[in-house]
């Protein structure tokens, strides 16, 4: 088959590779449908050395089940599934508390010798508690939505409930990618009443309004904090959603906050020291939250306003290239030319 390897940092190939086999009885090989290029796969773009290649890549998609270990029950040859970019058992005191993404039985695609979701198929270890079927005659306009489940949607919903978000509320929300626009879809549907858009590019932020931003800051640092103050009477927001993972958007979130707020990471972080003491979080009582987010716990919650067409958090897709273009995919969205971009095999 042909999978996606990353050698070293703004080196992507797409190379021939041993097709997936079940290893264990609770596997499944899953054909790829759909698969995507993240925000969080531009951080080894950036920085990877060689001497961690080369790498698997890819960690969100849609896909057939083609095959099911002797321990995997519900699923058949041929049904269609949504995956969590990490794979749990679902039965685990964490699972049962919605942190899958502790199963101590669990881990993450492309990561540990598993391979990357940017590929023709894919072993699926913990398959019975992992993956979710869908509809077998789900219309095919509809694909692009159902893949943000695999992990935008459920990051940015991730987000909103860890702020624990909640109707009237004033919410910042720092980074205009896909997770950033879904958290501002996130907010909207927990009731937030006034949500301000930390970001610059204009056609991302027009999205984020059709998604139910109110204001869009496009000011960064200590200007952009400022605005975001100006806009809420001088306190700043009760919830500050960041979306980014670089040391100054966390910066901003810290400026944006109001007392006795919430700042909800789920940005993956590019850093380890950052300010937690009296005058940051501690003085005015502010709670850090957020995390990787357990999206499989949140994917039945969200499936049905998709189905339905409620909701399209799918127009964070704004191009499709095919598995052996992939690394112009990452070039585009390395170069803020493409906000996501989807993967057909």
């Amino acid at each position: 088959m042909r999978a996606t390897f990353m050698y070293k940092a703004g080196d992507v190939r797409v190379e021939n590779a041993p097709d997936p086999v079940i290893e264990q009885p609770t596997d499944a090989g899953v054909r790829i449908v759909r698969s995507c290029v993240c925000g969080s796969d531009l951080h080894p773009y950036h920085t990877m050395p060689a001497s961690e290649g080369p790498a698997p890549m890819g960690h969100e998609f849609l896909g057939i089940v083609e095959e099911v270990g002797s321990e995997v029950s519900g699923f058949t040859r041929g049904d269609l599934v949504v995956s969590p970019f990490a794979f749990a058992d679902n039965t685990c005191e964490f699972c049962r508390e919605g942190l899958h993404t502790s199963c101590p039985n669990g881990g993450f695609f492309a990561v540990g010798g598993i391979g990357g979701a940017q590929t023709e198929a894919v072993r699926v270890p913990q398959a019975q508690g992992t993956l979710v079927k869908l509809p077998a005659d789900v219309d095919a306009a509809l694909l692009p939505s159902l893949l943000t489940l695999a992990d935008v949607y459920g990051t940015g919903h991730h987000a909103a409930h860890q702020a624990r978000v909640r109707p009237g509320d004033t919410v910042t929300v720092i980074g205009d990618g896909a997770v950033g626009l879904l958290a501002v879809l996130s907010a909207k549907q927990l009731g937030a009443e006034r949500i301000i858009l930390m970001g610059r590019h204009q056609d991302r932020t027009d999205l984020g309004r059709f998604f139910g931003a109110t204001d869009v800051v496009p000011e960064r640092g200590e200007e952009g904090i400022a605005k975001v103050r100006e806009l809420t009477g001088g306190h700043g927001s009760r919830a500050v959603l960041e979306a980014v993972g670089h040391l100054p958007a966390y910066q901003m979130a810290v400026g944006a906050v109001r007392p006795g707020g919430v700042i909800s990471r789920v940005g993956v972080p590019q850093y380890e020291n950052a300010p937690i003491g009296f005058g940051s979080l501690f003085g005015p009582n502010v709670t850090l939250t957020g995390g990787p987010a357990p999206v499989r716990a949140y994917i039945e919650q969200l499936l049905p306003a998709v189905l339905d067409g409620t909701v399209e958090p799918g127009r964070v897709f704004d191009r499709t290239v095919s598995l052996e273009e992939v690394s112009e995919g990452y070039r585009a969205m390395d170069q803020r030319e493409a906000l996501k971009v989807m993967v057909t095999p």
